[in-house]
């Protein structure tokens, strides 16, 4: 069903709801365990995708590290749709008694820009907790491909114009194929996709030159001899995929692209309730199974604190809503 449907299909009341500020909210909604004796129950863990992708599988990760020190369990509920919007909405509009945390993602600063008739601001309506890991991306081609650098791809673009293939309309990986394109002289036909899982069947079929995703979808793929990684986004090469050179090293310095996995809280709850989970994720992180787990998956885990985050937040929304609104991205 079409995003903007599935969002028309929201509760009007729900809505209304939202549209006051966090602290005008009535009294009851922070009701709840204090502090002290929280959690005395088991604490939902709202996932906005469905299960599968690396978000889900980090939140899975992340819930069940979780659910030992909390001493009670910490339950995995996917609502996807809308460009995760179905589930962001669920969480902004949750309690703030601890009992709900949000699995977010660079798409909450992403969509405050892409979607202009949201029921939620992610710099408001939610309590930032973690960044638990950073998420690089990745632009793969076949490994038969031609192409085997940056220079490459874009010779073979000017011989004709290449299919690119992302996630989808006003995903991380378009807009920063939009920066790519913008810095080079790079020709490219942007070919979005409902997910990844489709753009790389047809990059394996021959229908498109080329996929930017994030990189724990190709890992394996690039690890199998499947695909051929050009060039990785962040600043440094990926522990997962230590031959892919990064952006920089490729011949295009300046253009740092990183997504993110995490964890949010409805806004309003409790500061030391906050300041618990993120201790417990980055003690969880820290241990060698964990740790090794995400960075095979190809993401790079974080020791940060909640401030951290609410930077990110601050300026995603702010860099990529520019790149929004200059190259006229809409969602599908």
């Amino acid at each position: 069903m079409h995003r903007r449907r599935l969002l028309a299909l929201l509760p009007a009341a729900a809505l209304a709801a939202r549209a006051m500020p966090a602290s005008a909210r009535p009294a009851f909604a922070a009701t709840g365990a204090a502090p002290e004796a929280w959690p005395d129950r088991s604490v939902r863990l709202i996932v906005p995708v469905a299960a599968g992708g690396s978000q889900d599988i980090v939140a899975r990760l992340l819930a069940r590290a979780l659910s030992e020190p909390l001493g009670q369990s910490v339950l995995v509920d996917n609502h996807p749709g809308a460009g995760s919007n179905l589930g962001y909405e669920l969480a902004a509009r949750s309690r703030p008694d601890g009992y709900t945390l949000l699995a977010g993602s660079d798409s909450l600063s992403i969509n405050r820009a892409l979607f202009p008739r949201l029921s939620f601001d992610p710099l408001r309506d939610f309590a930032p907790v973690l960044r638990a890991v950073k998420v690089p991306q990745i632009l793969v081609v076949k490994a038969d491909s031609p192409a085997r650098s940056l220079e490459d791809l874009v010779e073979l673009g000017r011989r004709a114009p290449l299919a690119i293939g992302t996630p989808g309309n006003g995903s991380l990986a378009h807009l920063t194929g939009a920066l790519v394109q913008e810095a080079t002289d790079l020709r490219w036909t942007h070919v979005p996709y409902r997910g990844g899982a489709l753009a790389i069947n047809d990059l394996m079929s021959g229908a498109l030159q080329g996929v930017l995703i994030n990189i724990g979808a190709v890992t394996d793929h690039v690890r199998a001899g499947r695909l051929r990684g050009l060039f990785v986004t962040s600043g440094a090469r990926s522990v997962a995929l230590p031959d892919v050179p990064t952006l920089a090293e490729a011949g295009l310095p300046g253009i740092e692209a990183v997504g993110w996995h995490g964890l949010v809280a409805p806004a309003g709850t409790d500061p030391a309730i906050v300041e618990r989970v993120n201790r417990e994720a980055r003690a969880a992180m820290a241990k060698p199974e964990l740790r090794e787990r995400l960075l095979a998956l190809g993401v790079e885990p974080q020791d940060e604190g909640p401030e951290a985050l609410a930077e990110v937040l601050r300026a995603d929304a702010e860099r990529w809503g520019a790149v929004i609104r200059r190259i006229g991205a809409r969602p599908d």
